[in-house]
This record gives C-alpha cells, structure tokens and sequence, in this order.
C-alpha cells in the first residue's frame, strides 16, 4: 500500500511539473484556442477620451476565420450606417451620407486611429493566430492585478504582422494576454493594453473591458467593451464583399 500511494504521489507530483513546464510556443497555441475562433459575431462599444471629454461609438462586427471582418456603426447618429470591410490585407469604409462613397484603406494607413480612438483599423480587425504570426520567448513570470503570468516576448514571422514586436503577460489559468505592450521595429513604444474585466463563456474565458492607449497620442485612452458574443453562427461568404457595404 506504501508503495501504491509513493507511486501516485509521484505521478501527481509528474504531472504537476508537466503541466506547468510549458514552452513559449505552447503557451501562444493555448491563447490561441481560447480566444481565437473560426466564425463569431459582436456587438461591442468604444468609448474614446479626447480632450473635450468622452463619447461612445457602438457597433456590431461579423468575422469568419484570420481574413474577413465587416463592422457596421450603430450609434451614435453622425456615425450610424458607416461600415469597415476587411478582407486579408485589404479595407475599405463606407460612408453613406453625404456621398454614399467606398474608400480604399492600405498600407501605413491601417495603422491610423479609427474615429478617433486609440484603436487601429488592424486593431479592430485582426483575427491572425499569434502562434502563426509571431516567434515567442518565455522572460519569467509576474503577477498582474492577483493572476499569476506568464511573461513573453514576441517578434514577428509573418511580414503583414500589425506590429513587429509584443511583449504580453499572459494568465497562466485564463490564457489571456492581461496586458500588452506593442512595438515598431525600430524598438519604439506604440500602444498599450490592459483586460480589466473578464467572462467566461462557451469553455472560453474571453475579456469584456479593455483599456487602449496609444503612446504616440495626447488621448486619454479608450475603453473597449464587448457586451455580446455568438460563436454559434454560419455567416456567408456575400456578406464580406464591397457590394455588401451599400446594403
């Protein structure tokens, strides 16, 4: 019986180590798959601080697989009926008053602010795998609001990465990136994030409330809320085209 319970402790004791005795690569492919996700639809706000205070923008985005996002604004009224299309590297907005006008986005210019906020274009449509797009270094671990993290750094594979370095603190229970920060080649400080509130949903812990903020900017940041999420959803193909945005 002595030896039966040294055996299982010793095994309980294996697995433990095992479980924890993660890669870097392996900790990006369990993010990945928490929060990554074939097709999903979202209903989500922005609320920007700018100098004169803060306003709110709702919308609703539709993404199926890394290369197809479609957003449509719903509020408030100067911005309701907009849209932002995304397919693989190229965007397009949509503007239907006062000209009813498609614009082209490429380039540089996925990297500027949408509305405003301290949100890119790439930002808000980026749905890529970070185990496809970045190669990944385990720095050690820290705690982050109470959550124990891993502490990686990222550099980019993949030449269309929205940046080319990331160093993220990731929740070594949740497998979310609690905070990030995000670098251009050249080593400079581009943005910051920060989940501040977290759900769980679907197997999934996904966040709710995310704090933006762009270091090249004088904004005072911007919050991003997801108020709802459906992954059990067909969306077809139509929907991601030019043609879709005047409807």
């Amino acid at each position: 019986m002595k030896i039966i319970t040294t055996f299982l402790l010793t095994l309980l004791f294996t697995v433990s180590v095992r479980a924890e005795d993660l890669s870097a690569v392996e900790i990006l492919q369990r993010i990945d798959r928490n929060m990554a996700f074939d097709q999903a639809i979202f209903t989500s706000k922005m609320v920007v601080s700018g100098r004169t205070g803060k306003r709110t923008i709702a919308s609703q985005i539709w993404i199926k697989g890394d290369d197809k996002t479609l957003v449509e604004y719903l509020s408030p009224p100067r911005e309701k009926g907009k849209k932002m299309l995304r397919v693989g590297n190229k965007l397009w907005t949509y503007s239907p008053e006062p000209n009813d006008r498609i614009i082209t986005i490429s380039g540089h210019l996925l990297r500027q602010s949408v509305m405003g906020s301290d949100l890119s274009y790439e930002d808000i449509t980026d749905n890529s795998r970070l185990a496809e797009t970045y190669s990944a270094e385990l720095v050690g671990e820290e705690e982050i609001s109470g959550r124990l993290c891993y502490v990686l750094d990222l550099t980019a594979i993949e030449k269309n990465a929205s940046y080319y370095k990331r160093k993220i603190w990731v929740d070594k229970e949740r497998w979310l990136p609690l905070k990030e920060d995000r670098f251009a080649k050249s080593g400079r400080l581009l943005k910051t994030t920060e989940i501040v509130e977290v759900f769980h949903f679907a197997e999934r812990w996904y966040p709710r409330r995310i704090i933006f903020k762009d270091m090249l900017s004088k904004s005072g940041g911007t919050e991003y809320i997801i108020e709802s999420i459906d992954l059990n959803v067909d969306i077809p193909d139509h929907m991601f085209t030019k043609a879709a945005l005047r409807r």
